[in-house]
């Protein structure tokens, strides 16, 4: 192997930089010239390659987001954009490819590797719902933002005795609002995987009332099918009833931004060197992850036909602590 490229892919996560840099440094020490992709797979099918040396990726590791660029790509979806893709790969004598992403990147991913090209995958996404990897790059990140964020309402909440619906990203998985909602104290979560009464929510509110609680946070994943919108909405006409005077705070895209603590920095980081050295090993077409503490492969094969579960039974738990 002598040239590989790299591109970060799907919505960007904290450590996304981290795990390029480790990438491009590890590749170069093994003596091999490496490419980043701008723009994701839009940018590989366009042809927007540009050479990585240690210093273009100096400076980064601090860095939320991606310097690459990431762009969503119906085309990839395609017979002719695969084609195109592996066209453009091959004609710049790229042996293999890094995607820094979660479930549609990886997706991509392995239509390339069926193709007969080698992949390796990075598993990155703030959802934490990729298969292959017990926590993806920028969970840890986000976790703290949508934290910090419930932690400051709840000061306000309680200074003018509201409830506060406090919506956190997660179009089709709870674990955000689900781990920030148990470890930021709430009294409710609602999360897509499970189907929530409204009227459940507005009696786990009045309850926080009636027991003299200062406030209510009640920490709720867009995806779910009533997420913050929709419950103030239900509510409107009913407010009495809750005791407290409700608000509604949508997170949305600020849990992304933020720069990347220690625990994504070393965990991008482990993953970019990993899928270098898994590379040059031969393996071809697999997903770097973190499982039992280890950095492993899951063939992506695997990666694309299974789905990282979700543990609700968690929602026990919070609904103890909650009283």
């Amino acid at each position: 192997m002598n040239r590989i490229a790299i591109l970060t892919s799907g919505g960007d996560a904290p450590g996304m930089n981290a795990a390029l840099r480790a990438a491009v440094r590890t590749g170069i020490d093994q003596g091999w010239e490496v490419f980043g992709v701008q723009h994701g797979y839009q940018g590989l099918i366009s042809g927007n390659f540009i050479p990585l040396g240690h210093r273009d990726v100096g400076g980064i590791i601090q860095r939320g987001g991606t310097i690459l660029g990431s762009a969503r790509c119906p085309e990839m979806k395609t017979e002719e954009g695969q084609t195109e893709a592996l066209r453009q790969l091959r004609e710049r004598s790229v042996d293999a490819l890094i995607v820094i992403g979660g479930n549609g990147s990886q997706q991509g991913a392995y239509a390339l590797s069926q193709l007969g090209f080698s992949v390796a995958g990075i598993a990155s996404t703030i959802d934490n719902d990729l298969y292959g990897s017990e926590i993806t790059i920028g969970v840890d990140t986000a976790l703290n933002i949508a934290l910090e964020a419930i932690d400051r309402l709840k000061v306000t909440a309680s200074s003018h005795q509201r409830a506060f619906l406090v919506e956190t990203m997660g179009r089709h998985c709870g674990y955000i609002a689900l781990m920030t909602g148990i470890a930021g104290g709430a009294e409710a979560i609602v999360i897509p995987e499970i189907d929530t009464d409204p009227e459940v929510i507005a009696e786990d509110i009045r309850q926080a009332y009636q027991r003299g609680k200062p406030h209510a946070i009640v920490v709720v994943a867009e995806g779910a099918k009533y997420n913050a919108n929709g419950l103030i909405a239900y509510f409107q006409a009913h407010r009495e009833r809750l005791g407290f005077d409700l608000r509604a705070t949508t997170l949305g895209h600020v849990q992304r931004g933020g720069q990347p603590g220690v625990f994504d920095r070393m965990l991008a980081t482990r993953l970019g060197a990993s899928a270098v050295e898994f590379l040059a090993r031969g393996d071809q077409s697999f997903l770097v992850g973190l499982l039992g503490g280890q950095i492993t492969a899951t063939p992506l094969s695997e990666v694309v036909t299974n789905e990282k579960p979700l543990d609700v039974s968690l929602l026990d738990l919070a609904r103890v602590l909650a009283q």
